[in-house]
């Protein structure tokens, strides 16, 4: 399989340093606030990516961090008043509800930043050590002079950025592009940790360059991330990783594209956020994903109602194939089918193995909702077959139909087959008008009426209230 490499800018063939196992880092959140539908498109992305790098049988080991000490994190907690930890804690645990809402997969390490000084140190104290940074006033800088490839990532050149007039400058730092890695407590009531360079915390940059390197080794498979981070923060774990261990840091370089807004980034700084939660309360976690799947992760994705309508359409059909065929055969159940022999599974993986084009592969589920819709009355067999590898598919996808499927359950169906025979009573009087007022009044709780040929209603959900 092939994948887009930032660092080369081009599509490179998947090998792993060893055989058959991956290491992942993905930059977590900074959590100073509730995660938005940026935050949705970047974790949903690495999710997929998780869930497709196991099921093509690789060994994956998955890191993805917790920020927890941070400047904004520092901020909210005075404007508040209250200890930077109840602000960390209380959005991590949002962020962990979206996540779960959402059906993303746990990662397999999520270490927190606080929990991990002594490793971010120890970088820090080599980095002094072999020249490649030094102290002043109680700060640590990184020397970014000192590493020749420093741009090589973001594709910028460091005289340009020296010459550029949006880095900020200091008259404590050599140079204007040196990065913080160790930050001198100011006041004595802020968070700190003892250092050799006295009270203080880490920079932002090291935290993820300590935990890859103590969770996943020194050089990992993959680094990933949002496109926002290639410069500076990716371009800063390369820099300061490679110097203190001599060795190359992330074999590849993932990067997603943003979520935008009348084509500008979606961001809590320019305030044109929306929040997953917000979000929630209208559309359900299926099409959600499915909008950002629709895209190819390096491009960017407008958020617009009229999108967002299109997945909740693109969903239901591929739920109302489903549950047609259910009902049709008269079974509960269909086992999703994952044979890598099957036509469309190896369909499927052609679609994702050209740099997880998820778009091609939403593409393949909708030609087996189709083909099982018609397949349903006149061969059940074959039509049950095909929903069951639609739903092995879509699980490699994260999408859980199942879920929300919330009106399946035993005592609903008691309910609606009363419904439904009190309208077949009513039809079998001519009385038209009950008849329809039943019909109709559903559809408007999203419950739709479906009269088969053979003589049978059924019903399916059309949208979740």
């Amino acid at each position: 399989m092939k994948i887009f490499n930032s660092y080369s800018q081009s599509l490179e063939e998947l090998i792993p340093l060893q055989a058959n196992k991956i290491t992942m880092y993905v930059c977590g959140p900074t959590v100073y606030d509730v995660p938005h539908l940026g935050h949705a498109r970047c974790y949903i992305t690495w999710d997929v990516v998780y869930r497709y790098l196991k099921f093509k049988g690789f060994d994956v080991l998955y890191a993805r961090n917790i920020t927890d000490v941070d400047d904004k994190i520092i901020n909210k907690a005075k404007a508040q008043n209250v200890n930077p930890k109840d602000i960390a804690e209380k959005y991590t645990a949002k962020f962990h509800e979206a996540t779960e809402k959402l059906n993303l997969l746990s990662p397999d390490i999520e270490p927190k930043a606080t929990e991990n000084i002594d490793e971010m140190l120890n970088i820090i104290n080599e980095l002094v050590k072999k020249g490649y940074a030094y102290e002043s006033q109680g700060d640590v800088y990184f020397e970014v002079d000192k590493f020749p490839k420093y741009g090589a990532l973001s594709k910028q050149n460091i005289k340009d950025l020296e010459a550029g007039a949006r880095v900020e400058t200091s008259d404590i730092k050599k140079n204007s592009l040196d990065f913080a890695l160790w930050k001198r407590t100011k006041d004595s009531n802020e968070i700190s940790w003892d250092s050799p360079y006295g009270k203080g915390r880490p920079g932002w940059h090291i935290e993820c360059s300590a935990m890859s390197r103590k969770y996943l080794g020194t050089t990992i498979d993959i680094h990933a991330g949002g496109a926002d981070l290639q410069f500076p923060h990716h371009e800063n774990e390369i820099a300061q990783s490679e110097c203190a261990s001599g060795q190359i840091f992330a074999k590849y370089w993932l990067h997603n594209g943003f979520v935008t807004i009348n084509n500008e980034k979606m961001s809590k700084s320019l305030g044109n956020f929306t929040s997953i939660e917000k979000l929630l309360e209208t559309y359900d976690p299926n099409t959600i994903k499915f909008f950002i799947l629709t895209n190819h992760y390096r491009q960017p994705v407008e958020f617009s109602e009229i999108a967002l309508e299109s997945a909740k359409s693109g969903v239901q059909r591929l739920k109302n194939a489903v549950l047609d065929v259910k009902a049709t055969c008269e079974i509960d159940e269909i086992k999703p089918i994952l044979d890598k022999n099957n036509q469309y599974i190896k369909a499927f993986e052609e679609a994702m193995d050209e740099d997880f084009n998820t778009s091609k592969a939403l593409s393949i589920l909708f030609e087996l909702a189709n083909k099982a819709q018609k397949e349903k009355d006149r061969h059940q067999s074959d039509a049950i077959n095909l929903i069951a590898i639609l739903l092995g598919i879509s699980n490699v996808l994260g999408f859980d139909f199942a879920k929300e499927e919330s009106l399946e359950n035993d005592l609903t169906k008691e309910l609606m087959n009363l419904i439904i025979e009190i309208r077949k009573i009513a039809r079998s009087q001519k009385n038209w008008d009950l008849s329809d007022k039943i019909r109709d009044e559903l559809n408007k709780l999203g419950i739709i009426l479906k009269d088969t040929q053979d003589g049978k209603t059924i019903f399916e959900i059309a949208y979740k209230k």
